[in-house]
């Protein structure tokens, strides 16, 4: 364990390694470095970079273990930098570029005023408006937040994949991803169990370019359907629901009102599976502590403790049933039935 005072400089200087990460990824060094070692002029001919600045970044990123530097200043990627192309299908770039990029970083600094004043959502201090009207006046924004979702997709799969292995689907026939994205999620769900059919709930503009949608690239093309709706307004009739990170956008009012309008159309005895970072007790530090204050910053929402989903659904007209997690605990998806 370092000392105490290693430990908070190194929290002080944590912002230094975010920033020189996302530098590398806004110039294309993680991508300029798929086919193996490279030297830092060559690299820096290709990028339009200064050589010697150039250097200078590729050095610090490979003492962030992103890059691998020898002797003849020649660099290649480590194992961890290979997660920063764009063509890695674990890929994390997008996360890179939204998180630390200048809408984001732009938030942070009201986090004391929000605090002090009990008023949070910094998107409305610094732009004058919600994260969601910001992306659909500025299409840059939106690009690069539709491309951190799909990069961080695959590991949240993974998690509710296996947080949910040991479930018994066999009652269910018909599942419906509200607020799906491009429906990598239900897509891996439905090539698990071959017996379901599912529907992808999502905003027009989401949905609208058919090379995004996973369905067909993970073969269930025929079992999954794309439906262009609003979750605020209704919800196609299903067997089941998931939400994975959405109810975490809302505050408990908005949240009561997505929950209510699935009530409306699920049957008796259906179920709902709201997925999220769950904040555990105290004696845990977890991510999901950290990505609140994100949401402070971000908008109306929260991340919430699994006490208060509970109190959430039951508002809605749900039974809370119980919690399924993977072994990492980094996600888990609360189940609800039908009251």
């Amino acid at each position: 364990m370092p000392d105490p005072q290693s430990r908070v400089l190194d929290l002080i200087f944590g912002r230094w390694r975010s920033q020189i990460l996302h530098a590398g990824v806004r110039l294309g060094i993680f991508d300029a470095l798929r086919e193996g070692p490279r030297t830092a002029a060559a690299i820096a001919a290709e990028l339009g970079l200064d050589p010697s600045l150039a250097y200078r970044l590729l050095r610090a990123l490979g003492s962030l273990e992103l890059l691998h530097e020898d002797q003849a200043r020649s660099f290649s990627l480590t194992e961890t930098g290979e997660l920063l192309r764009r063509d890695h299908p674990q890929t994390l770039r997008g996360v890179t570029l939204l998180e630390e990029g200048p809408e984001h970083y732009a938030l942070w600094k009201h986090l004391p005023a929000m605090v002090r004043d009990g008023k949070q959502n910094a998107f409305i201090r610094e732009f004058g408006r919600m994260a969601f009207d910001h992306a659909a006046q500025e299409p840059g924004y939106a690009e690069v937040f539709h491309d951190a979702m799909s990069s961080y997709c695959s590991a949240q799969t993974a998690w509710v994949l296996e947080a949910l292995q040991g479930y018994d689907f066999s009652s269910i026939a018909h599942i419906c991803d509200v607020g799906g994205g491009h429906g990598h999620l239900l897509s891996s769900l439905l090539a698990r169990h071959p017996h379901l059919r599912g529907t992808v709930l999502e905003l027009p503009q989401v949905i609208e370019d058919q090379e995004l949608l996973w369905a067909n690239r993970l073969g269930v093309g025929d079992r999954c359907t794309y439906l262009a709706g609003d979750m605020f307004a209704a919800v196609p009739p299903a067997d089941a629901y998931m939400m994975k990170m959405i109810l975490h956008d809302w505050n408990d009012e908005e949240c009561v009102r997505i929950l209510g309008n699935i009530a409306r159309a699920a049957a008796r005895g259906a179920r709902l599976f709201v997925i999220e970072h769950l904040v555990p007790g105290p004696e845990t530090p977890h991510f999901a502590k950290l990505f609140d204050i994100h949401m402070m910053c971000w908008g109306t929402g929260r991340e919430r403790t699994v006490e208060e989903y509970r109190a959430l659904l039951e508002r809605a007209g749900w039974k809370y049933v119980r919690t399924w997690f993977p072994r990492s605990q980094m996600m888990g998806a609360v189940e609800g039935a039908r009251a």
